[in-house]
């Protein structure tokens, strides 16, 4: 067998308790092949079935016993023989649980000693069926021979209990005792056990595709310059993603049996003012848009700017875990461990993970996970303390944490902000919580639905189907999704069905209207609540009531007066009974300012104009109406121009007060450029 290559026997349960699921046991083993013909085609895969009614296999010709055990497929290099070998899996009769030893004597008849921790056995099962008695010693000792054999020769045991909705037939006394035996291997052995409720969840059960781990890490955690604990890093997380297609050229002879059939890209520079001249290499040079030029940046002076950074991982501090915002989160999870075979290593991290955890604590790193590396990573490292009955070492989660300029900030208007008759009433609050608990995906008693560790991508799933049909008929058309996919992607209809008052009562709640197209203008509230409402509704005791109360009286603006304009002029905007407010705002505080301006004696209202005309950009803004700010504003210029008051459009300059952009609004007709040239202060005219 090739070195890294990994040979798999699937040991598949047949026997009655297993017949609602073997459908989905076909389909789980069918999408392992398909994975390993793509990424491993050289791995070698065999297949035995248990619980049959005949047995063929080697064991109970040499030695007897193992009966209702067959061999339905030896190990060999995969192919697309053997998906369509799983695509008929026999219904047995007989409940039994033997397989185990069966498919560890294939493997060591074909490999030997060698190859350890690349042999591997699947077993999936009810485990329901009985265990008969060892001729010497109890099940317990027999387990335990199997599974010192099994060390011995580097095997791994994966074993997947498949149980739906049991009934009455059930013997609980051999269900109870198999689970104990199963638990016993697993802690014998480098083996895993998992159960399942659901054909959804065993599909996403089996490690259809074998990654091996890398570290992206090797070093110290530097706590300070005294104090370093030896680490290694891996990906704990990582997006799974659609094979590389690549392109087939079909040029090659058919009869050329080493053609690789690759198609090779060569690109060519040729210059604007003659096509027919190549620009060689050492003539081209990159270059970066600045405003209306591009800057050439050549290779050198490339690597002459990039930030230059040393390999390690250094720890800043550390911070209460709820001054991380769960949104915070960006890119894969990656997982410290204490490098392995140092005792000290283990000791410190298990120390530090336990006391961050105790303390509710997080640290904050400073990340260059290798040489060179051209950018520095900060992030939080997470206790991750195992359970006392794990034979798991602590470690941490480390996720990485975003710079300012990687933030998205979208604000909206808070629900305190609103009037009573918005916000819901008892009986549309209960309807809504109702919903949800319908929805739980985790409810008391039973199996948590869509556990990430055992729900496979549809997508990918539907592509790997699609891709086997291709292989052998390259006219297949795309396959349907799946039904068991289907319930990754749908609501359960039986959920449904079952919960129809609660969905009815929640519909009844609420009054459904259609949302008629409105102006733009009319969309959006104020981000902000209105200024001089925050110490009103602040005031008193803090109760919420008073708090709505002072919004609903400013709501009963009509006007913009002359006590608090702003305030006048935002709750204006922010009324929604009809979409004229919005231009009567605009058009009052236009006014408003005009007249300061006007009315100004060596510039005693500009103060208060400016403050009026920040109020006025913010608003057109806010309800998308760029060209009423920009052409009042380029009308007050012009008047102050024409009238001898330049000292206000310096004011103007001075407080950068320009024009409404295209980045701010849409609809706006000014560019960035403009919007700055605008405030420029202009020179006065010679007289």
């Amino acid at each position: 067998m090739a070195r890294n290559k990994e040979a798999l026997l699937l040991l598949l349960d047949v026997s009655p308790s297993m017949h609602t699921f073997l459908p989905e046991v076909a389909k789980l083993c069918s999408m392992l092949v398909q994975k390993k013909l793509i990424y491993s085609k050289s791995d070698e895969v065999g297949i035995v079935l248990f619980g049959t009614e005949d047995t063929n296999n080697e064991l109970t010709n040499e030695v007897g016993g193992y009966e209702h055990v067959v061999v339905l497929q030896n190990i060999k290099v995969v192919d697309g023989d053997l998906v369509e070998a799983l695509k008929q899996l026999p219904r047995g009769t007989v409940a039994v649980l033997d397989a185990i030893v069966v498919g560890m004597d294939m493997l060591i008849k074909k490999f030997g000693t060698t190859n350890k921790g690349k042999k591997r056995l699947c077993l999936i099962t009810s485990a329901l069926g009985s265990i008969k008695d060892p001729y010497e010693g109890t099940k317990e000792d027999q387990i335990g021979t199997v599974a010192e054999q099994m060390t011995a020769y580097g095997m791994k045991l994966e074993c997947i209990v498949a149980r739906g909705k049991q009934d009455g037939n059930v013997n609980e006394r051999i269900m109870d005792e198999n689970d104990l035996l199963l638990k016993l291997f697993s802690m014998k052995t480098t083996g895993k056990t998992l159960y399942v409720e659901t054909p959804t969840s065993l599909l996403g059960a089996l490690r259809t595709r074998s990654i091996t781990p890398v570290t992206i890490f090797r070093g110290d955690l530097e706590l300070s310059p005294n104090m370093r604990i030896k680490v290694w890093v891996y990906k704990k997380t990582a997006e799974e993603r659609f094979p590389t297609l690549k392109q087939y050229s079909d040029k090659a002879p058919p009869t050329d049996k080493f053609a690789t059939h690759e198609v090779k890209v060569d690109f060519e520079y040729k210059s604007v003012e003659d096509s027919s001249k190549v620009v060689p290499p050492e003539q081209r040079i990159k270059g970066y848009r600045y405003g209306p030029q591009v800057v050439p940046i050549s290779a050198a002076e490339w690597e002459a700017v990039k930030f230059k950074t040393e390999k390690g991982v250094r720890l800043l501090g550390f911070t209460d875990a709820s001054n991380i915002m769960r949104h915070y989160y960006m890119n894969d999870v990656n997982i410290f461990v204490a490098e392995p075979g140092n005792t000290n290593a283990m000791l410190a991290v298990s120390a530090l993970a336990r006391a961050m955890k105790e303390m509710n604590k997080v640290a904050i790193l400073r990340c260059v996970w290798r040489q060179g590396q051209g950018s520095v990573v900060i992030g939080i490292l997470t206790p991750n303390v195992s359970d006392n009955n794990d034979n798991i070492p602590d470690s941490f989660c480390f996720n990485v944490l975003p710079y300012a300029e990687d933030v998205r900030e979208f604000q909206f208007p808070s629900f305190s902000n609103l009037p009573a008759s918005w916000l819901p009433n008892e009986e549309q609050q209960e309807a809504a919580d109702n919903l949800v608990r319908m929805f739980d995906l985790a409810p008391c008693g039973s199996e948590e639905t869509l556990r990430p560790d055992v729900t496979p991508n549809p997508v990918l799933e539907r592509f790997y189907h699609h891709l086997e049909l291709k292989s052998k008929h390259p006219d297949a058309v795309v396959p349907p999704l799946d039904e068991t996919l289907k319930k990754i992607t749908e609501p359960d209809p039986e959920l449904l069905s079952q919960n129809k008052p609660i969905i009815d009562a929640f519909r009844r709640s609420f009054e459904l209207e259609e949302n008629p197209k409105l102006k733009k203008s009319t969309r959006r509230l104020l981000r902000d609540r209105p200024s001089g409402l925050n110490e009103e509704a602040n005031m008193g005791d803090g109760n919420d009531g008073q708090a709505i109360k002072s919004i609903e009286n400013t709501s009963t603006v009509e006007k913009i007066g002359d006590l608090t304009p702003i305030q006048d002029f935002e709750v204006m905007l922010s009324r929604r009974d009809s979409p004229e407010w919005v231009g009567k705002a605009i058009k009052e505080m236009k006014n408003k300012i005009f007249d300061l301006v006007e009315d100004s004696y060596e510039g005693d209202n500009y103060g208060k104009a400016l403050e009026y005309l920040v109020a006025l950009r913010k608003g057109c803004v806010l309800e998308q109406e760029p060209k009423q700010f920009n052409d009042f504003l380029r009308h007050l210029c012009k008047f102050c121009e024409d009238h001898n008051l330049t000292s206000f459009c310096e004011s103007l300059a001075s407080k950068e007060i320009m024009l409404i952009n295209k980045t701010e609004a849409e609809d706006s007709e000014v560019t960035e450029d403009e919007a700055r040239s605008f405030m420029v202060k202009k020179e006065p005219k010679p007289e």
